[in-house]
């Protein structure tokens, strides 16, 4: 398994997107390794990991990879921090796992009962046809979140550059983005967040600015799993892990030092 390690200090794992490739939370890497020790990964399947996929295991493919993470950096415990389709996984392995996570972070995860939209089923169905589509359509829904993060015209064209360029570096596949949100979709973790006991923290944007996963799911987090709370990252959506690192990265800090000063 290839794991990128970053800082020092508490360690921390960061899970990636459905992209699955980290690189393109490398922002939020840098911040985060301000006070923490960061390990963060490609998701399975991706050539770039150096894990194979075992298609019979589904979502656990990814509860190992936190595991072996922590495994192979000699690590006990750690904060796992989980970014939308990677809070998934993040939630079942603080389930199953609790004596190795000493705080759990949820950002813009899908809700604990999540299903694809009819347009997008049919896009995660056939992706070699339906890709493009979906990829034409993003900018559209980005729009007004993009301009709250950036309100300059010349800060959304540097940092869709930004993303232009880790593309490049980091390629994505259709087939393998289509391949986790069909396995994600039947899933009902509400019994998982009934078993979770680590300090939690959902971290979403603005209800009105995310308009890939509705906030309204996410928050459903902090309803279920015990003592959890929430933060919003002001003027994002969904992007706010790659729009506002600074911003993410210090909510982060400030409840995992709130979390320690308290059991102290």
């Amino acid at each position: 398994m290839q794991i990128f390690t970053e800082g020092s200090g508490t360690p921390l794992v960061l899970v990636p997107r459905l992209e699955g490739r980290w690189e393109f939370m490398r922002a939020a890497v840098d911040e985060l390794a301000r006070g923490f020790r960061v390990l963060t990964y490609s998701l399975a399947g991706e050539p770039a990991s150096g894990v194979a996929l075992d298609r019979s295991s589904g979502l656990d493919n990814y509860v190992s990879q936190i595991r072996n993470a922590l495994d192979e950096q000699r690590i006990d415990r750690a904060v796992i921090c989980g970014v939308s389709f990677g809070g998934i996984a993040a939630v079942r392995f603080a389930a199953v796992h609790p004596d190795r996570v000493s705080a759990l972070i949820l950002v813009s995860t899908p809700g604990p009962v999540w299903h694809l939209s009819p347009r997008h089923r049919l896009y995660a169905r056939l992706p070699w046809i339906f890709g493009p589509f979906f990829v034409a359509e993003t900018p559209w829904r980005l729009r007004q979140e993009m301009a709250a993060a950036f309100p300059r015209l010349r800060g959304r064209l540097t940092f869709a550059l930004a993303q232009l360029r880790t593309l490049t570096r980091a390629p994505i596949s259709l087939t393998r983005m289509a391949e986790r949100a069909r396995m994600i979709s039947p899933l009902d973790l509400t019994a998982e967040c009934a078993r979770i006991t680590a300090p939690t923290l959902v971290i979403t944007g603005e209800r009105h600015l995310d308009h890939i996963v509705p906030v309204d799911g996410t928050s459903e987090y902090a309803r279920l799993i015990p003592g959890a709370r929430r933060a919003v990252l002001e003027h994002t959506g969904h992007q706010g892990v790659m729009t506002r690192p600074d911003a993410f990265a210090a909510i982060v800090r400030g409840f995992v030092e709130n979390q320690r000063h308290a059991a102290a």
